[in-house]
């Protein structure tokens, strides 16, 4: 199976269990209205992205992402919404508009930065499509709920940020098994 598929699937995967985690609460520590589970599994979807974007170059990163977004949807469809629960059906619709924006967001913005030094795109990028997502999904989940949207996104959006610091390390490893599509070192040194 090539990078390709192996990422698209794992795309999908990833955005699935987040939809699904996002629905609980961290209950310790009082971290009940400023975070969720989801927002420790979600960060990744960048890093495939990323690594998707550095190996094929900015179309095939799209295509990950359509894939992923496909896979992703159905899945949340068919495992974590209750049609019954409007805000279920508000978490799904919520994450799919924020996922397929921000992802294409980090895309272009990874593609337009790819020739600065190794770390530059895929922070630069994985942050503001961190931004774009968390606020995009959580005001159309949640406002108007009764549910504390703005201090879950920004809890959320601490969590992810971490995590797109941290995920430089295996972007770094993962380097060496991903050749740039422009031929260059893609350590940018």
């Amino acid at each position: 199976m090539s990078l390709f598929y192996k990422l698209s699937i794992l795309m999908g995967l990833i955005v699935a269990v987040s939809n699904y985690l996002v629905q609980f609460p961290i209950k310790y520590y009082g971290l009940d209205d400023i975070l969720t589970y989801g927002a420790f599994s979600y960060p990744i979807t960048f890093l495939i992205t990323d690594l998707a974007n550095r190996a094929y170059g900015k179309a095939v990163a799209r295509k990950v992402v359509y894939v992923g977004f496909f896979i992703g949807v159905l899945l949340t469809l068919f495992v974590s919404t209750n049609f019954s629960d409007v805000i279920s059906i508000r978490i799904a619709i919520g994450s799919g508009v924020a996922f397929f924006l921000a992802q294409n967001l980090d895309v272009q913005i990874f593609d337009h930065l790819r020739k600065k030094i190794w770390y530059v795109a895929p922070l630069t990028s994985s942050i503001l499509g961190s931004v774009t997502d968390t606020f995009l999904f959580f005001s159309i989940a949640f406002y108007a709920t009764g549910i504390p949207w703005i201090t879950l996104a920004l809890g959320d959006l601490a969590v992810k940020l971490f995590i797109a610091l941290t995920m430089l390390i295996p972007f770094r490893l993962l380097l060496k098994s991903v050749k740039d599509i422009s031929g260059k070192s893609v350590l940018g040194i």
